[in-house]
């Protein structure tokens, strides 16, 4: 059939594919070295524990709901759970009707910007931030203002008054951020959530790698410091098993009201099947067992990683040194622009993100995301040592 029978709306065609996605494809070479796709390392998902909850949810009447529709808001005990969760770890209030189930974060990331953003809306972003997020929220012609960053993560001083009351919302990770690794200090949260309430702002806090804190300290979350200005999202992917697409939203009633209508529009409801999976594995505390096996891997992968850095890299060269999650941001001399440095670097079997996806304005070209938690110490030696190499 002839792609010009048809006209593509201007959303549809304003569309660009996503980097790391084009970028992923040729990492399934299984030459390749890949530090690009920000994937779980597969040794962490609990398979037996899986195939256990489907057998007892099979061989019990809770299989006719679980594979039937269910209701837009998610399955009730998973709900309750997550709810349970939030309020025991933030001190908080929360109850069912708080609790929106979406089919994966990145689910809520769309809901969010349909709800919230018009053509020209003023939407605040940190600097760099996740290019999921601005893939989505792009669709509907925001006006994107970049606040500053740091090694403490983003700067509330740099988030001016008139900003904060001007714009629809604040889109934020404070947890070991996807794509720099950092994490936004106690005192900053404390005073970001003291600008948002002073001006008004409603905060996005997605919290995917919340629980991949090496030392398994976590820092309070924004909802604990100003509940009704935050919209808090979680995921199950980086601690269960992203193919299972669950995430959740947290957050004022009313708003999760909207977002389940516009749900209802998009798919009906997030899977019964995998809602109900999840909750059997969760129910009586599995993660508080599973949790710390996937920090002490990822910890392991991680210092390796940087001391193969301060190995291999010449001194020009610059990178974060985390304390939980799955990247790490290094930044190179101004003039290497690391989007052709990519190129030269797939000819040699090694893969990034460069850094210039992750900025929503004013993009830095010097700059590109590792991914480790999926690369065996072997490859991860060979692989910064070839782009060490390449570099200099």
């Amino acid at each position: 059939m002839s792609s010009d029978i048809w006209q593509f709306s201007q959303r549809a065609a304003a569309l660009q594919s996503s980097a790391i996605r084009e970028i992923l494809k040729v990492t399934e070479l299984p030459n390749v070295i890949s530090f690009a796709g920000g994937l779980p390392s597969p040794n962490t998902f609990p398979i037996e524990k899986i195939k256990h909850a489907v057998d007892i949810i099979m061989d019990s009447d809770e299989a006719f709901s679980a594979l039937q529709y269910g209701p837009t808001e998610g399955y009730t005990p998973l709900r309750e759970w997550v709810k349970n969760q939030i309020n025991q770890r933030e001190n908080t209030h929360y109850t069912t009707d708080n609790v929106l189930i979406v089919t994966g974060s990145q689910q809520a990331l769309d809901l969010i910007g349909k709800a919230l953003i018009d053509n020209g809306t003023k939407v605040l972003v940190e600097t760099p931030t996740y290019l999921g997020g601005l893939q989505t929220f792009t669709q509907y012609a925001p006006h994107y203002v970049s606040i500053a960053s740091d090694e403490q993560g983003l700067d509330p001083d740099k988030l001016s008054d008139d900003d904060a009351k001007a714009a629809n919302f604040l889109y934020t990770i404070p947890n070991f951020q996807n794509p720099t690794g950092r994490r936004l200090s106690a005192e900053r949260r404390k005073k970001l959530a003291q600008k948002a309430i002073k001006n008004n702002l409603l905060m996005i806090e997605d919290d995917p790698y919340g629980e991949l804190d090496y030392q398994g300290h976590r820092l309070p979350s924004l909802i604990s410091f100003a509940p009704e200005n935050t919209v808090y999202l979680g995921s199950f992917s980086k601690i269960l098993a992203p193919g299972m697409r669950l995430g959740y939203v947290v957050g004022p009633e009313s708003f999760i009201r909207k977002l389940v209508q516009l749900k209802q529009a998009a798919d009906l409801h997030t899977p019964s099947y995998t809602q109900h999976i999840a909750y059997q594995v969760v129910k009586e505390g599995y993660l508080a067992s599973h949790i710390p096996t996937i920090r002490e891997l990822y910890k392991t992968r991680c210092e390796f990683m940087l001391t193969q850095l301060e190995k291999y890299m010449p001194k020009t060269v610059r990178w974060t040194k985390p304390e939980g999650g799955m990247f790490i941001w290094v930044e190179l001399p101004e003039h290497i622009d690391t989007t052709v440095l990519l190129a030269e670097a797939i000819k040699h079997n090694v893969a990034f993100v460069p850094g210039e996806t992750f900025f929503a304005t004013n993009p830095k070209r010097n700059c590109l995301r590792l991914a480790f938690v999926t690369v065996p110490e072997e490859r991860i030696e060979k692989g910064i040592q070839i782009l060490a190499d390449l570099i200099k």
